[in-house]
């Protein structure tokens, strides 16, 4: 008579499993979960995952982690998921927890304040030990671990990965004077973006100490919920349009910048020939644009590896609580900027179309 097997459309369950192997299903457990310092043979071993392999069988890990107590996932808050700054911080936490066999669930928010609160309490209802905020406004402890990339607030058991935005400062606008820039159009992050605040007031701050006057009528107010080029384009061609008088622009974030090239190359300007251009946060799309942007290094991916080391460093007790990591800004020098006055030999012998008169000093 025919062996009867359990049938493969379905996953099968380990009870059958060890049946069908002929085997104490306790066994089949300690091979399938890798149990150490247990003496099975390993031929008896491969019979094991052969037939797990060949016959389905999944692992309940809802009943594993009944057992353990223990879920071995992270919940991440995320504004959106996009091209740029949010996706190189994931990719940083994504490959740490999956090296260190962690699972992540991701949701995002769109800044949106009730969402983030739902959100959090989803994912803690879904089994998350610890949570992951990037470029999140939280408002309240939690029960777990918690780390925030950008988080500048302080929040009890919450530990907040920033960048020494006034290094920052100093590197984009010691690069621009050193240039000879002295009229410089600045762009100020959207509200709802957490870095906005620090990285302004680190701005306003550095420009006072090394002599390089913010005009009003040279600051434009990011507000658009977009990380496309789009960000930066249309403030720019505003100021175009006023006929402001500027040599370089600091751009909010790489995207921004990126908008704000094109908004002056439409104008008939050329980058830098004509004004500068530095960015902010070196995504990847940044070296890789005409001209290749100049801008401040923020090692995004490392700050993800940061954060998930961070919060598996508190789940196994291996480290007490911190409250703030900071990490260095880099100053990455491309094609965007140059001096002032100075003939870009690629530009030479172009003609602008209706450009507006810019300043030299």
């Amino acid at each position: 008579m025919r062996e009867k097997r359990p049938s493969i459309n379905r996953p099968t369950s380990l009870k059958k499993l060890a049946e069908h192997l002929g085997l104490n299903p306790a066994t089949v457990s300690v091979v399938l979960n890798d149990v150490p310092g247990r003496s099975i043979p390993q031929a008896t071993r491969d019979r094991i995952k052969a037939a797990a392999k060949e016959l389905n069988y999944r692992p309940s890990l809802l009943a594993r982690s009944l057992r353990n107590r223990r879920t071995l996932s992270i919940g991440i808050l995320v504004p959106e998921l996009g091209d740029g700054y949010h996706t190189q911080v994931m990719s940083g936490i994504g490959d740490h927890l999956m090296d260190a066999g962690y699972f992540y669930f991701t949701a995002h928010h769109r800044h949106r304040k009730n969402l983030v609160e739902e959100y959090s309490q989803m994912l803690l209802g879904r089994g998350a030990e610890a949570l992951i905020a990037i470029d999140t406004l939280l408002e309240h402890p939690f029960p777990v671990p918690v780390v925030a990339v950008a988080g500048h607030h302080p929040i009890e058991g919450v530990t907040n990965v920033v960048l020494d935005h006034r290094l920052a400062a100093e590197l984009a606008l010691t690069h621009l004077h050193s240039l000879g820039h002295r009229r410089i159009a600045f762009m100020r992050g959207q509200s709802f973006s957490s870095d906005s605040d620090e990285r302004w007031r680190s701005i306003v701050l550095v420009a006072r100490e090394i002599g390089i006057p913010i005009r009003p009528e040279l600051v434009v107010q990011l507000d658009r919920d977009m990380i496309s080029p789009e960000l930066g384009y249309p403030v720019i061609q505003q100021l175009l349009t006023n006929r402001a008088r500027f040599t370089a622009v600091v751009a909010f974030n790489d995207m921004s910048a990126i908008g704000a090239i094109r908004a002056l190359q439409d104008f008939g300007l050329r980058v830098p020939a004509d004004v500068s251009v530095i960015g902010f946060d070196d995504i990847k799309a940044a070296a890789f644009n005409n001209p290749r942007l100049t801008t401040i290094r923020q090692p995004l991916s490392n700050m993800g590896r940061i954060a998930a080391q961070c919060v598996l460093n508190r789940l196994h007790g291996t480290e007490r609580f911190r409250e703030q990591i900071t990490v260095e800004p880099e100053l990455v020098v491309r094609e965007s900027t140059q001096a002032t006055g100075q003939i870009n030999r690629s530009s030479r012998g172009k003609k602008s179309k209706n450009p507006p008169r810019l300043a030299t000093s």
